[in-house]
């Protein structure tokens, strides 16, 4: 990294979704230590979301950085509301967002429940939505801001016994397009990044087997890692990707190239 690009983020303002852990978590520490401001968000449904939460909030002040906790589940439109407007009462505005917030209910179509396919499409879609929805204010009145959602290959290619998971994370794909030709005259990006396999807690729970046959499918030879996909998210976050726009970016190790 080049001498200028290591403090490129400062002055800016981040918000990271479901930021407690895996993904999430490798992004707000990312965005943090190329300067952002990083509003670490977290749901209450688990006691341990807050005590990890708070744990990555702990990790950027150590590196000498600002971070803030926020809870909220971004299905509820008047908690994502409220959430907005505390990082932005403590901060003055919302510049980077990063959708990364989601949730899986695994199992074939015949055998799903109308619970299971609420959650995943409430969580990982209409959570983009709302959050996107309310950032978007204080992105339109400065005229800059950057949307980043984390979909998924499922979202581009499907999935047996994730239709709702794919059903999901290919809205969000068409979704960041849509927002994307509103928001290009406000010099406001959105652009999606769509991982393959990375090795997060809710890959850990695929039996070894499974894991075995999903290797030998990628080219490189490995699984991803949080930070690779972090990696990602902060160069579409920079002044470099301003011309990058409606995008769905993957990064799988080559599986589908």
């Amino acid at each position: 990294m080049s001498e200028d690009q290591v403090m490129e983020l400062a002055g800016r303002v981040a918000l990271v979704t479901g930021a407690s852990r895996g993904i999430g978590k490798a992004v707000a520490l990312k965005l943090a230590g190329l300067g952002a401001k990083v509003a670490v968000n977290y749901v209450a449904i688990e006691a341990n979301n807050k005590v990890d939460a708070d744990n990555v909030v702990e990790s950027i002040i150590r590196l000498g950085k600002e971070a803030m906790v926020v809870e909220a589940d971004v299905r509820d439109s008047e908690a994502v509301r409220a959430m907005v407007e505390q990082v932005t009462d403590k901060w003055g505005k919302i510049d980077i967002l990063v959708n990364n917030a989601g949730i899986n209910r695994d199992t074939l179509l015949l055998r799903m429940s109308d619970e299971a396919w609420d959650d995943v499409i409430n969580t990982n879609l209409r959570g983009a939505y709302l959050c996107t929805k309310f950032a978007l204010r204080s992105m339109m009145r400065q005229d800059w801001g950057r949307i980043i959602n984390i979909s998924s290959v499922t979202g581009l290619v499907g999935n047996v016994g994730q239709s709702n998971y794919a059903a999901s994370k290919g809205g969000l794909i068409a979704f960041t397009k849509s927002i994307a030709r509103e928001m290009g005259s406000r010099n406001i990006t959105v652009n999606a990044v769509a991982p393959g396999f990375i090795i997060t807690g809710m890959t850990d729970k695929l039996p070894a087997e499974r894991k075995e046959a999903i290797l030998a499918m990628i080219p490189l030879r490995r699984f991803g890692q949080p930070e690779d996909v972090a990696e990602l998210v902060a160069f579409l976050a920079s002044e470099r990707a301003g011309y990058i726009t409606g995008q769905v970016i993957t990064i799988d190790g080559g599986v589908f190239a």
